[in-house]
């Protein structure tokens, strides 16, 4: 299947699902993450701020954040860069509607990348929402662990891949 049609399909997807079961699937995957053992291991786990669309991270982030050390995806031009967030970073709505730490760039190590996606299938192939941002920056983090968290109906058979898109260790999903 062509990804641009694939995307399609699952934006049509999102949009029927009522969002008291986004809303519920969200706090049941959140909740698999927080007992995953990579994470419970992490110190320094790299997070999203979630869309309305995506599985619902902002709350989990607001519970976490003063036990662990919390990184979030800032876009500046064509990549993303890493900023923690501290006690004294604000929030602002970053490029796409996003919101970012305002903080200076994060340049440490990273134990955990937990990372959003249109859809994911069992091998770890994971389609985006068609930038290639976090295959640029997951490139650059080969031997940290990846997790792709998402929706059951995100949760496919096979997803289209091609050389250059990343393939992520373990999707968390119901």
């Amino acid at each position: 299947m062509d990804k641009s049609i694939l995307r399609k399909e699952i934006r049509a997807r999102k949009k029927a699902c009522p969002q008291e079961q986004l809303a519920t699937e969200s706090v049941q995957i959140m909740q698999k993450l927080a007992a995953h053992p990579d994470f419970q291991r992490a110190e320094i786990v790299m997070l999203y701020a979630s869309l309305p669309d995506e599985v619902q991270t902002l709350e989990f982030i607001a519970e976490w954040r003063n036990r662990k050390r919390i990184i979030l995806p800032t876009v500046v031009g064509d990549d993303i860069i890493p900023v923690e967030l501290t006690a004294g970073s604000g929030m602002v709505e970053g490029d796409f509607h996003i919101l970012e730490p305002e903080n200076n760039p994060y340049e440490g190590p990273i134990d955990l990348i937990v990372v959003p996606g249109m859809a994911f299938d069992r091998q770890g192939h994971r389609l985006g929402r068609g930038k290639g941002y976090y295959d640029r920056f997951l490139i650059k983090y080969p031997d940290v662990k990846t997790i792709g968290i998402c929706f059951s109906f995100q949760l496919l058979d096979e997803v289209p891949a091609e050389p250059h898109d990343q393939v992520i260790d373990e999707i968390i999903s119901l």
